[in-house]
């Protein structure tokens, strides 16, 4: 059948598969071997080998992921920064420049304050990320744009179709970090992105149980990034490529709980008396809402809030949680909440965080498929405890 009329539940559930048609199984088999022998790949006679990246093990996400963003080719990598780097990597060279928007995940920052000019590469970060802002940020020698939208973890919503416009008239590459989104909510590519990168650890996953990134595109960029990927040999090894594959089956299913639930959470933390903010782009006086509205499905299962009382005291709130579980990364299947301040954004200068408005009573909030009363519940009881005991 014709991939591109397919819906997304059926391409989670059954895109980029690899079935043994000789066995019978209806799962992608894992395939461990790192010798083969000559075959077919891509249809010509070559070896297959798992830093090359074309065992059918690692095969089957990367086409789901692809089929998901609407792209022709797609890999998958070892992190979501091994796929970020790879991607940026492919389109730059000593002597580039690359735009960022300044509203980044912490690890991304690092990367491009730390690695971009140890190999030669000038970049330049925008705080206001619209299209006319980043436009004017455009040098000779600029390559490339690279946008995360919603943003890690104030939820700044970029104007994909506008930055894709200004990125082709200036004859740029432009990326787009859709972790936050996933491929469920918003797909940049069918926006006018070049590339797309993910960190699957996250929601394509879904299950907080394997560490993966994902980059896909058009065949010609993806085969630079391809190059990039095997030099620098950012393998995710076959077992968790079958991790990740099963748990993309569900993501559609489970992309609609966490829409649901984060944004009925958005609206009771709006009202709650101890918040003073709450960052969720479904909330109507979000300024990014009506981008949001129109270039998202969804609006997601993250969204942050400030508390308004000491650091002390938001701590209290946090370690009295009894069913939300304070902890890294996101986008599992049970909620997590953390302090951006100290996970995500601990390597960035304090003073830096503080510019991006990142404070120290900033509480991100990854919304998992519980019960939205339950988790509404276990955080009123929280936030009471947390005042009265002090």
């Amino acid at each position: 059948m014709d991939r591109a009329k397919l819906h997304p539940d059926t391409l989670c559930a059954r895109a980029g598969e690899k079935l043994d048609r000789l066995v019978g199984g209806v799962t992608t088999p894992i395939h461990t071997a790192s010798a083969y022998m000559r075959a077919e790949v891509d249809g010509a006679d070559a070896y297959r080998y798992p830093r090359y990246g074309n065992i059918p093990t690692q095969n089957a996400p990367a086409e789901k992921i692809a089929a998901l963003e609407g792209a022709q080719a797609g890999l998958v990598a070892a992190s979501g920064m091994a796929a970020e780097a790879v991607a940026l990597l492919a389109v730059l060279a000593a002597g580039d420049h690359v735009v960022f928007q300044a509203d980044l995940y912490g690890g991304t920052h690092h990367f491009l304050s730390v690695e971009l000019p140890r190999l030669g590469i000038g970049y330049t970060l925008v705080a206001n990320a619209d299209a006319a802002s980043l436009e004017a940020a455009v040098q000779g020698n600029t390559r490339a744009v690279y946008v995360e939208t919603p943003s890690n973890p104030l939820f700044h919503v970029v104007d994909l179709a506008a930055v894709a416009a200004v990125a082709r008239r200036r004859g740029l590459v432009s990326i787009a970090d859709n972790t936050f989104a996933s491929p469920i909510n918003q797909n940049p590519l069918a926006l006018g992105f070049d590339l797309v990168v993910h960190s699957g650890t996250k929601y394509l996953n879904g299950h907080s149980d394997l560490n993966c990134g994902a980059v896909v595109g058009s065949q010609a960029l993806m085969d630079k990034v391809r190059e990039r990927a095997v030099d620098y040999g950012v393998t995710l090894n076959v077992y968790d490529c079958f991790l990740l594959e099963r748990g993309m089956k569900t993501l559609a299913l489970r992309m609609a709980r966490h829409n649901e639930s984060a944004l009925a959470l958005a609206e009771f933390l709006s009202g709650h008396r101890l918040v003073s903010r709450v960052f969720y782009p479904g909330l109507p006086d979000h300024p990014g809402h009506a981008v949001a509205a129109r270039q998202m499905r969804g609006f997601g299962g993250m969204l942050s809030f400030e508390l308004d009382c000491s650091p002390q005291r938001a701590k209290k709130a946090v370690a009295s949680l009894e069913l939300i579980l304070e902890a890294v990364s996101l986008g599992g299947v049970e909620s997590l909440i953390c302090f951006p301040c100290e996970t995500s954004h601990a390597k960035m200068p304090p003073d830096e965080r503080r510019r991006q408005g990142i404070s120290d009573t900033l509480i991100r909030f990854s919304t998992g498929i519980e019960d939205a009363a339950d988790l509404m519940e276990d955080l009123e009881q929280a936030f009471a405890r947390a005042m009265r005991d002090g």
